[in-house]
């Protein structure tokens, strides 16, 4: 929760779902700042309860403050990028609920790694050794090293190299090269024991196939798994990747661009069936997690709902748009046209604004002129959805309207909701003449 709530133009740009850089600012640096705060909680946790805490790690957890502090003094942009990484939030998550005990031990090693991470990205000098318990040093957003067995892993950072490899020697070792480019700093790997996280094509977007951190065990139901590198198609990602966001650009270049700048990782899950499966986690704002896309349609429908997930659950934390359900009584449920299960309010609104989001992008294909790259049977396609959804919304906001659940915020944000819907119009007429033809 943050003390000032937004402009009310930015809240009502964030309810429209169209992209606005002012929403997408407040977003950033109110989720940066929460991140912060977390961090901060978990510091004070371990300062509180050290003695309950391994030796061991402690001094990791230690060490790792210290060379981040250093680390923020030469580049604070690159401590920055580390912090807001979506996979530094689940851990984070994790660190802050997991009981003293193995477990904690455990989440707070990691840390050093992630301040090892930004150290070299900043192109610090370090030489230093980290336990690695099963072998593997994860370096988030990066990549991973593979070392060997158990043991204790040397990372020894030059100007321009980086070694990491067992103390004793033995094992796999993994070289990595430090490039200056301009004023960003890249770093490559290479060597048997050197693992790196894939970019996906025209941008920074990344598949995110790695980090022990990129899913919580045990999440949905039935419980989704990620996929493992060995079992990641990333020609087919990047070509899943291209196809959709070209797609994408056709019909809504603004929204083309908000995918890009809003989603950092693509997280693949291992499929269940043959449908296709998105998902986010509110700890992890800019991770996308879906099995495989079934074509660019797909996909890019994925995107929009899934991103929008995401946005409204940053917005929830920094601005609550609904309050605890009473303490009293049971919390109130609702019947929403696109479940079969009754919905908490949450649920409703989270619902209601991925789904406008897609009627906005769906009434956008749906009158796409001939020639603007938009295939014609998505535009016929995108009709019949826009049509379907629509009311669906409507009644959705009217639920939410009528709750006594919202916060003020929560309820102004749904009337700039109804608001957006309406420009829309509703029925195919509000589509224009193009929505009626296939090529």
């Amino acid at each position: 929760m943050i003390a000032v709530a937004p402009d009310p133009a930015v809240l009502a740009g964030l309810a429209s779902t169209r992209p606005e850089p002012a929403g997408a600012a407040f977003l950033r640096t109110g989720g940066h700042a929460r991140r912060l705060l977390l961090l901060k909680t978990l510091l004070v946790r371990v300062r509180r309860h050290r003695d309950a805490v391994a030796p061991a790690a402690l001094r990791s957890f230690e060490a790792g403050w210290l060379l981040l502090e250093r680390t923020e003094r030469a580049d604070p942009d690159v401590v920055r990028a580390a912090l807001d990484y979506p996979t530094t939030g689940t851990w984070l998550a994790a660190a802050l609920t997991e009981p003293p005990g193995a477990g904690l031990d455990r989440h707070l090693a990691y840390f050093e790694l992630l301040a090892v991470t930004a150290a070299l990205r900043a192109g610090l000098r370090m030489d230093l050794t980290v336990e690695a318990p099963d072998g593997v040093i994860p370096l988030p957003g990066l990549g991973r090293v593979v070392a060997g067995g158990p043991g204790r892993v040397r990372i020894d950072a030059r100007s321009r190299s980086v070694r990491i490899g067992s103390v004793d020697g033995t094992g796999s070792r993994a070289v990595l090269r430090r490039h200056a480019r301009g004023a960003v700093r890249a770093v490559t790997g290479s060597g048997p024991g050197w693992h790196g996280v894939r970019a996906l094509p025209g941008g920074a977007t990344r598949l995110e196939d790695l980090d022990p951190y990129r899913l919580p065990p045990g999440m949905g139901m039935p419980a989704r798994a990620a996929a493992d590198r060995a079992d990641t198609d990333h020609a087919g990602w990047a070509g899943s990747w291209t196809a959709a966001r070209g797609l994408l650009r056709a019909t809504d270049r603004a929204r083309s661009f908000e995918v890009g700048r809003t989603v950092d990782v693509v997280v693949p899950l291992v499929p269940l069936g043959t449908r296709s499966i998105g998902a986010t986690l509110g700890a992890a704002p800019g991770a996308i997690l879906m099995t495989p896309a079934v074509g660019a349609l797909d996909m890019v429908e994925t995107l929009v709902h899934e991103m929008h997930h995401s946005k409204l659950a940053t917005l929830h934390e920094l601005v609550p748009l609904h309050g605890p359900p009473p303490p009293d009584r049971a919390a109130p449920t609702y019947r929403v046209g696109w479940r079969r299960d009754l919905r908490p309010v949450a649920g409703v609104l989270q619902g209601a604004y991925a789904h406008l989001a897609l009627a906005d992008l769906w009434h956008r294909a749906a009158r796409a002129p001939r020639g603007s790259g938009v295939p014609g049977r998505w535009r016929a396609q995108s009709a019949r959805q826009f049509d379907h959804i629509h009311d669906q919304v409507v009644e959705a906001l009217a639920l939410l309207l009528e709750s006594d659940e919202l916060t003020n915020a929560g309820r102004e944000f749904a009337r700039q909701m109804r608001t957006h819907l309406a420009s829309l119009g509703s029925g195919r007429r509000a589509l224009g003449p193009h929505c009626a033809h296939g090529t």
